[in-house]
């Protein structure tokens, strides 16, 4: 309800992101469990809510934005670069491919798969490679492809 009283509306397209935006003040703000990240077009305005915030809650300024779920902030003087480098990385040593070379097709187009020809997978396997393709599935949905065509 703080949110609401100080003009932030709710986007309607996450339930976490809400923005303000007044006399050519726009500030968005993400909240994810205990995290909370602040994007201002002013530093006095992030300053300003961070103060009011802090009289109701507990809050702790973390400083600039390094990396937030998978995500790694790169800052440059030309911008700022959003990767998944280090996620993908850490995925590659959980799965023990870290050592492994690139390719474009990881197996051969023909290959026949069956569920009878080979051993199937055990529980921890099973569960080890679910892990693994869920996590490989949210990279996915972080590529600039899926971004709005504004930003492409």
């Amino acid at each position: 309800m703080k949110l609401h009283d100080l003009g932030f509306q709710p986007s309607k397209a996450d339930v976490s992101l809400f923005f303000f935006n007044k006399g050519g003040v726009v500030i968005f703000l993400l909240i994810y469990v205990d995290d909370i990240i602040v994007v201002s077009s002013s530093p006095d305005a992030t300053s300003a809510l961070l103060r009011e915030l802090k009289t109701e809650f507990a809050l702790k300024d973390l400083g600039d934005l390094h990396y937030f779920l998978g995500i790694e902030v790169k800052r440059s003087g030309e911008g700022i670069l959003l990767t998944q480098e280090k996620y993908t990385n850490d995925l590659l040593c959980r799965a023990k491919m870290s050592s492994c070379k690139p390719m474009n097709t990881p197996m051969y187009s023909t290959e026949k798969l069956s569920a009878f020809a080979r051993d199937q997978l055990g529980p921890l396997d099973a569960t080890q490679y679910r892990s693994i393709v869920g996590a490989l599935h949210a990279t996915r949905k972080c590529t600039l492809g899926n971004a709005p065509k504004s930003l492409q």
